[in-house]
């Protein structure tokens, strides 16, 4: 194992989108957006959480440079079922800002689960996924949006015509 020396790179301005998606009752978003959670202010807590990560990322993502971020950018999205996390991070550096989107889209969902769990245990993190990279040798690079979904009848009626069924 090495760190990837960057020291012949050009520093060039970069970005990340990272996004995840907690899933959760109704209730206890609901909860969230009333402010009625014991522990406090839920979103702030997020928000800042996902600051912090961004920051620490060297700390906790084994061989990855430290790197002076220049923004980062904490959004929650409340949806129906779930809480849709973007984080965009930017910096002028040598090497990318991937990580540090992801680790703290990871880390605003954990600080929500840890916030709710004791009105929710049953809340999923997923969909953890970066979206959005630009600068540096590679370029700019935008993940391809997801095929609209059929409905779970049609497809499942889709595919018994074709076992033979």
């Amino acid at each position: 194992m090495k760190m990837v020396d960057v020291g012949g790179k050009e520093k060039t301005e970069r970005v990340a989108v990272a996004t995840a998606r907690l899933r959760m009752l109704p209730a206890t978003l609901e909860r969230i957006l009333q402010g009625k959670v014991e522990k406090g202010d839920v979103l702030a807590a997020a928000r800042l959480a996902g600051v912090m990560a961004a920051k620490r990322t060297p700390d906790i993502v084994p061989l990855c440079h430290p790197i002076a971020l220049s923004g980062v950018e904490v959004e929650l999205q409340p949806q129906k079922d779930a809480l849709e996390i973007r984080v965009t991070v930017r910096t002028v550096d040598r090497t990318g800002v991937e990580m540090e989107a992801l680790t703290a889209a990871c880390a605003s969902a954990l600080t929500v689960y840890d916030m709710c769990k004791s009105v929710d245990r049953g809340m999923v993190m997923e969909q953890v996924q970066l979206d959005h990279k630009s600068g540096g040798r590679s370029g700019t690079w935008d993940r391809e949006p997801a095929p609209a979904k059929k409905s779970a009848a049609r497809s499942g009626r889709k595919a018994a015509r074709s076992s033979g069924r």
